[in-house]
Order: structure tokens, then sequence, then C-alpha cells
């Protein structure tokens, strides 16, 4: 089915309460197939929210051209009127947002089709839940979506173990629209899993599915863009891990632990980018 034919049969009538969230930087090569994979969801969101981070290129046109392939409303194009990055874009998008609930996803990655009808299940039998995620992977593009291992099942997960290490990929999450927080924008790296580590670190419920649910296409470091220096990527995680320490949400013992966790983690991404250089495609190597 084309692009034109999923919007022109898009039954919005019993869709979730849910704005979808999508950063938009030059992304006019992938925005499609991502509102696409929003747009194929078994359980539709009530909004998608387009915010172009000044861009400066064909980026709002093509925004634009996409929203008009789809239910008038359904899709609402936002201009930033000055680059700010990720953390600005989506912040942005959560503030003009209608619904109960705020979906993420990113311009270059897409959803499998049951994400939002699992997620919103989960939150059905748990109301308490703030936030919810699930797995990801690294697939081409051509691929179809990952196949689920049912049955699905949700696991609250504490602060201790969110600050080990990010466990809720930005484009799995469904949060609640009025939770007291946002993303920092003085961070254009990591700033998901501080916001993440703020929520849990302030006593909300956090969980996460079973389940492989959306879809990197490109490895999450070393292939270009924000997350494609290592070295700076690592060095933002240290800076978002004094700033939970400054917030009192990580004591010292737990910030000089994680540091030597992150020194090991370092080792070995470094390792898998020199593997995956070796390989004649540069595939093949999962991060």
């Amino acid at each position: 089915m084309s692009v034109d034919d999923l919007g022109k049969n898009l039954d919005l009538q019993a869709a979730a309460p849910v704005s979808v969230v999508i950063p938009c930087y030059r992304c006019a090569d992938t925005i499609g197939d991502a509102v696409a994979s929003v747009a194929a969801q078994t359980l539709l969101p009530a909004e998608v929210l387009l915010v172009d981070d000044c861009s400066g290129d064909g980026t709002l046109d093509a925004l634009r051209t996409l929203a008009a392939d789809y239910p008038p409303g359904w899709i609402k194009v936002i201009e930033s009127a000055a680059n700010g990055g990720p953390s600005a874009a989506r912040n942005g998008g959560w503030n003009h947002a209608g619904q109960e609930y705020i979906a993420f996803l990113d311009a270059d990655d897409s959803w499998a089709p049951r994400k939002l009808e699992l997620q919103m299940a989960a939150l059905h039998a748990d109301p308490d839940i703030a936030l919810i995620a699930h797995r990801m992977d690294v697939r081409d593009r051509n691929l179809p979506p990952p196949a689920l291992q049912l049955p699905a099942r949700t696991s609250i997960l504490g602060r201790r173990r969110v600050l080990l290490n990010n466990p809720f990929p930005t484009a799995s999450v469904v949060l609640r629209r009025d939770l007291p927080f946002r993303f920092d924008e003085n961070f254009r790296r990591v700033e998901d899993f501080l916001l993440w580590a703020q929520i849990v670190g302030a006593g909300y419920r956090c969980a996460k599915l079973n389940q492989t649910l959306a879809s990197w296409h490109k490895p999450n470091y070393g292939a270009g863009g924000l997350s494609g220096d290592l070295a700076a990527m690592h060095r933002a995680g240290r800076a978002v891990r004094v700033e939970l320490l400054r917030q009192g949400l990580m004591s010292r013992p737990e910030f000089y632990f994680t540091r030597l966790l992150s020194i090991f983690r370092r080792s070995g991404h470094k390792l898998v980018l020199r593997l995956r250089q070796l390989r004649p495609d540069g595939a093949g190597v999962r991060p």
C-alpha cells in the first residue's frame, strides 16, 4: 500500500489518546517512512507532531506535503524559530501536544505495527505507570519489522537499574503528558537518559515491555550524526552523571561505579567500531 493509500484509509475514530512527537532536521529522505510506520499501527495515535528544527533546506516543505497526504489535522507541522537540537524540538512538540500521552519517534527510525496497541494495553492494565518503553533493534530499512515474542510481559524498572545504563530508547517511550519534566536543552547528547533518570528518581513508576517494537536503521553510534562521535557521547554521558549527582538523584558511590562501567563500555564500543570497519560492507555488528 502506498503512503497516499495508507493516509486515505486511516480510521481515526478509535484512535488512542497519544500525541506522537517527531523532531525533524534535514530529514526529507526518511520522514515519509517514519510516519508511514505510525500510520500502520494497529492502534492509531490521535495526532502526529512534526517539529522542524530550523532545517534551512527543503525539509519544512516536505513535512507540509507529507501532512497533506493524511487526514486533515492528523499531522501537525511545527516550525521552530531557531535550531535548538533534539531536546528543544521534542519539548516544542510536547508543549503543543493535546493528548494524555506522548510517544517519541525519530525521523530516521520506525515502529513495528503493534507497538502502541501493546503499550496502551499495558497502561490500561496498570494506570499508575508514568513511562513505558520496549526493546529496539538495528535493521535494514527494507526488512520487515521484528517478529513478536509473545506473551508480552511488563517489568517495572527501579532507580538503580535505570542509572546503570539507559534502558529506555527514545523511540520506544510513551509517557504521560502531564509529567512535570522536559528534556534539558543544554544537552544535545544523552539528554534522554537524563530525563528518564529524573522521572524514575522522582518516584514515578516506569516500565518496559519484553518486545522489540521499533528499529533504528543505522547503528546507534559510529554512523554519523550526533551519535556518531563516540568520544563526545561518552563525554556527554559523564556530564549527565555529574548533573544527576548535583541534583541528588545519584549518590557519589553510584557516580564512581557508573563511571567505571562507562569506561568498560567505551572500550567495548571501540572494539565494535573496529570490527565494523574491517567488514567489507561495514555492517553486521550490532552495537
